[in-house]
């Protein structure tokens, strides 16, 4: 272990007793703890540049003193206990105070400051947290072959990669899978690999926005996204929803069209509306007259329980108006980190630039497992087998807000994706519903947060593809229980 000391030379102090001083404040201020072995005086001599004698003088003082013990054979270590005299002193000696950073913040730095983020969860016994697959059923010894399997065949991942837009051969997988699965239009080279959704739609606002432009968002919608484009300095425009999606015809209304229009269309979050044929066609044909681009977030699309599957928006757009955004949180596990921008060929340049900036690549082996996952076929069948799965534990919690909640219940959104959206038959403000489920043991989220007006609406998302049926009834008794009770 390396110990980082200022000994200084120049000054009246001898070098020792400096080497005592130093060491005896990294003892009270915590930097070194009980038990804690330090560098041989031989190793420290030579790291400071001192004579072994100097050093050896600095420790022995320590160890008489109570602060140092040598253990034959092992080397020096810090006393498990002080001396009493500091043990009995009047006030600890605390470690001093971190100076207060005086330069401003910029505009940008300003606006992040704002941000208000979610606090840590608490741990609850049954949790209806949406975005959450079911990790127990991922086929998490076939991930570890494929990664033990590349960790052999070669060591480039330890090193920088060359391809700043992403690992070649997942770009590929990941063109190949986004035509036939989603009907996107796109070639491999317009495919860039990011650390997840997020910062995907970082990297767009970061080329597109400038502060004060406009950004349509939908009302409600992903705060994740609000917070970027706020940050940014856009100004919002919340536009209205109803059963069919974004109602389009609300942005003729403006003179000035927003610059980006951010939508989720195959499974609007969080209402879980299905944006419709035709507005997708209104969406596109107003883009294009326009000249505002649009921000296509298709979270969770690949779980659809009813109905036939539309093609994505991308693929209907024959103007490259859409930048098409997709993660792999969703559908494997959520620390994966890997997620794909589709953008129009005249931007991978851009972007590419922009991506190097940022963070140069992402892991490169997890995206050397990731494309043999992807184009063996088990992407695949790992969803074909959630989307089943996903399917019995969506009913079980349809059936128990109907059974618990009456008829009265409305339940929106619930023919795809990783939750449903309900709104309750309640006179209790949202905080107080979601108290009362805490108390017994049931974490439930309120909708009012995806507002950019927040209100208390009596919607709440109840994510259900991490519980079991049986947590799924219990849960939804519980929480029932303590709001009528």
């Amino acid at each position: 272990m390396e110990l980082a000391l200022v000994i200084d030379a120049a000054l009246s102090e001898p070098l020792h007793q400096q080497v005592y001083s130093q060491l005896r404040w990294a003892i009270l201020s915590g930097r070194l703890v009980s038990g804690q072995r330090l560098p041989a005086s031989r190793t420290l001599a030579r790291t400071l540049g001192l004579s072994r004698t100097t050093v050896t003088q600095g420790y022995d003082q320590l160890i008489s003193e109570g602060y140092l013990q040598t253990r034959r054979g092992a080397g020096t270590y810090v006393c498990a206990q002080l001396p009493e005299m500091l043990l009995e002193a009047d006030e600890p000696v605390k470690s001093s105070p971190q100076p207060v950073v005086k330069a401003p913040l910029s505009d940008y730095g300003k606006r992040v400051k704002q941000v208000s983020l979610s606090p840590l969860r608490e741990s609850y016994e049954i949790s209806f947290r949406y975005g959450h697959p079911a990790l127990d059923l991922f086929p998490v010894e076939l991930w570890r072959k494929l990664l033990s399997k590349h960790c052999r065949e070669t060591k480039q991942w330890l090193n920088y990669a060359g391809e700043t837009l992403g690992y070649w051969p997942l770009r590929k997988a990941v063109a190949h899978y986004l035509q036939h699965a989603r009907a996107v239009r796109c070639m491999h080279d317009q495919v860039i690999i990011t650390n997840g959704s997020q910062q995907a739609l970082s990297l767009i606002t970061q080329l597109l926005v400038n502060p004060d432009d406009s950004v349509a968002i939908e009302e409600p919608g992903y705060r994740g996204a609000r917070h970027i484009f706020k940050a940014s300095g856009a100004n919002l425009l919340p536009m209205p929803l109803d059963h069919d999606g974004l109602m389009v015809d609300t942005l003729l209304a403006y003179d000035n069209p927003p610059r980006l229009v951010y939508v989720t269309p195959s499974h609007q979050f969080p209402t879980g509306a299905l944006l419709s044929l035709p507005r997708r066609l209104a969406l596109l044909q107003w883009a294009w007259r326009t000249g505002a681009l649009i921000i296509e977030d298709d979270y969770d699309s690949e779980y659809r329980y009813g109905g036939r599957p539309i093609p994505s928006l991308q693929g209907l757009d024959n103007h490259s108006s859409v930048l098409y955004v997709g993660t792999f949180s969703k559908v494997m596990f959520p620390s994966i980190r890997l997620g794909y921008l589709v953008v129009p060929q005249s931007l991978v340049e851009v972007f590419g630039k922009a991506k190097w900036l940022a963070d140069r690549q992402p892991p490169t082996l997890t995206q050397y497992a990731l494309a043999e996952f992807i184009s063996a076929g088990h992407l695949e069948r790992h969803i074909r087998k959630m989307r089943l799965c996903y399917e019995h534990r969506r009913r079980a919690l349809l059936q128990a807000l109907y059974k618990y909640f009456g008829q009265e219940v409305k339940i929106l959104g619930d023919s795809a994706g990783l939750h449903v959206m309900a709104k309750l038959p309640l006179s209790f403000r949202d905080d107080e519903v979601v108290a009362r489920a805490a108390r017994v043991g049931v974490e439930i989220c309120s909708a009012c947060i995806q507002y950019e007006v927040p209100r208390n609406t009596g919607e709440f998302v109840f994510g259900y593809t991490d519980l079991t049926e049986e947590q799924i009834e219990e849960g939804i008794h519980r929480v029932a229980k303590a709001l009528w009770t």
